[in-house]
């Protein structure tokens, strides 16, 4: 799909637009689909904020007040240090079943990733399953990257590669697959997207129809959704910052919590956090909900920060977005 046709489709979802994707029967919703609530939050950090508690609280507050089905953290969460445990049995206190992504930052310090699985009680790296007729698949975009490519880990291996594919072949349900790095470009997301989305691709054409709905991710601490070949790619902001580098360094939250917290000066805060809730109708409509807040400080404008690329703004915000799945008419 041309850049051109990808940020039209971007631009209309992001104005309230519907999508209309191939509709085949074998693909119909399962008996027991219900309205589904899914609470996402993504790059929390809390080694780097110093407010990383709070932010859990209120989307915590806000998931039980909306009754979701079951919240997901995506990834950038926390290492398995002491000072941590506080965050986790704030997380493990909801009712609701509440899920893992494992992202790049949540072994930083040499942790490896079963230290933090165990820290957080996580059974396995990348896993699936089914709620009220709809099927979830959780990856891992943190295994060893090939020789001879370099850099951080972020790269889905050929066991993985497997395993996805199988399990989407034993699926007949709507799927969604999340993962910590965007399956969407290479510049910061899994390495072997190409490969990762010609699996997906593959079983909705073996399927006829759009098995495959959705891709979500974080880590890349942007607000951006784009339709790549029938599947969309939806990336949820960071609930607390946009990282920015030496060059645009500022003091945003005074001496003393710098002296405690000295990498939140390489960031442009969020006032508050930010998460979404993504519904999933029977109807087939797919959801985001909108949220908003402000810049702690100056911004990317006042900083003097060049413009950005379309899929990557630096904004504090989720965008309201919504699309149809389910064409029954074709």
């Amino acid at each position: 799909m041309s850049m051109r046709r990808r940020e039209f489709l971007s631009k209309s979802a992001l104005m309230g637009g519907a999508l209309m994707l191939p509709w085949n029967p074998s693909m119909a919703l399962a008996k027991d689909t219900r309205r589904l609530c899914i609470g996402l939050i993504a790059d929390l950090h809390n080694d780097v904020m110093h407010d990383g508690e709070e932010r859990l609280r209120v989307f915590l507050k806000a998931a039980a007040h909306k009754k979701a089905d079951f919240i997901l953290q995506m990834g950038d969460f926390c290492v398995p240090k002491k000072h941590n445990e506080r965050l986790m049995e704030l997380w493990n206190s909801h009712i609701a079943p509440a899920y893992h992504i494992l992202g790049n930052h949540d072994t930083d310090g040499g942790f490896t990733r079963k230290q933090t699985m165990d820290f957080w009680g996580m059974k396995k790296r990348y896993y699936a399953f089914d709620m009220h007729g709809f099927h979830f698949v959780i990856l891992d975009g943190n295994d060893p990257n090939p020789k001879p490519w370099s850099g951080y880990n972020r790269y889905i291996g050929e066991e993985q590669q497997e395993w996805l594919r199988r399990d989407l072949a034993k699926t007949n349900l709507h799927t969604f697959v999340f993962s910590h790095q965007t399956l969407e470009n290479e510049d910061g997301g899994v390495a072997n997207f190409d490969r990762i989305r010609k699996i997906l691709e593959e079983a909705n054409h073996q399927a006829g129809g759009t098995k495959v709905v959705a891709g979500f991710s974080g880590h890349h601490h942007t607000d951006y959704m784009t339709d790549i070949n029938g599947i969309y790619y939806i990336q949820i902001n960071s609930a607390s910052y946009r990282w920015v580098g030496e060059d645009y360094l500022k003091i945003r939250y005074g001496e003393e919590i710098d002296k405690k917290f000295p990498w939140i000066k390489y960031t442009i805060p969020y006032k508050d956090p930010l998460f979404t809730f993504l519904e999933i109708d029977p109807a087939g409509i797919l959801k985001i909900e909108p949220r908003s807040t402000e810049f702690v400080g100056p911004g990317p404008e006042e900083l003097g920060m060049p413009a950005r690329a379309l899929n990557d703004p630096i904004v504090p915000k989720i965008s309201d977005f919504h699309f149809n799945f389910e064409n029954r008419g074709s």
